[in-house]
């Protein structure tokens, strides 16, 4: 195993350990998500500063609504996950059902693409392929046993489609940073996680399927 892999090894391992801790304590969940929500943001803010650099605009009304939205995206995020928990109402199934089908969308897209490759799917993101896209359809399905249990009022059919929905909406926002960090010419928002990247590289889709797919499964409650 390469130094690359185990850094990616150790840091995936700590992260699943904090994802276990966030929904077993309170006071855990409250501290790491403003952390989260606050670092990602920082990260946002300095990616979109580099593309105004390299392009050299001057557009101070771009910019700013660039920041603002942002911050007003996190903190809508960060309300939603408090909410949840704090009130312990099924608020917090919808969240974490978003995370789960969010999270088998991106394994799907990385396992599926690596093994079967194929055409590109855009040139934003060249990694990015059909079958990987088809991958993570596919993988975020797997997903819907967990979702019937918790949602038995949700017709089936109704289920798969908010499913697809939420997945979709997951390799949207993986898309909308890939063609940030593309215009801003680097690889990682930062290099704050050994072997992952920054914050935002590892839940760039999810900042965007949370709120999707809590307000979707919030409508047909």
């Amino acid at each position: 195993m390469n130094k690359e892999l185990q850094k990616r090894f150790l840091t995936s391992f700590f992260l699943l350990s904090l994802l276990y801790l966030m929904f077993s304590y309170t006071y855990i969940l409250i501290i790491t998500v403003i952390l989260i929500a606050l670092i990602s943001w920082i990260e946002f803010y300095a990616l979109i500063s580099k593309i105004f650099k390299k392009e050299n605009k001057k557009n101070k009304i771009f910019r700013f609504f660039y920041k603002f939205i942002s911050l007003l995206y996190l903190s809508i995020l960060v309300y939603l996950i408090l909410v949840a928990k704090l009130d312990k109402t099924q608020s917090e199934i919808f969240i974490i059902c978003s995370i789960l089908i969010s999270i088998m969308s991106d394994t799907g897209g990385l396992v599926v693409g690596r093994i079967f490759k194929g055409k590109k799917l855009t040139n934003i993101s060249p990694k990015k392929t059909i079958s990987g896209s088809i991958g993570s359809f596919v993988f975020s399905i797997s997903s819907i046993p967990f979702i019937v249990q918790y949602l038995p009022y949700i017709n089936l059919v109704l289920i798969i489609i908010i499913t697809l929905v939420i997945s979709l909406t997951t390799q949207i926002g993986d898309l909308f940073i890939s063609y940030l960090k593309r215009k801003a010419k680097v690889k990682d928002t930062s290099d704050l996680l050994p072997g992952h990247g920054g914050v935002l590289d590892r839940i760039d889709g999810i900042i965007f399927s949370i709120p999707v797919g809590f307000l979707i499964l919030n409508y047909f409650k």
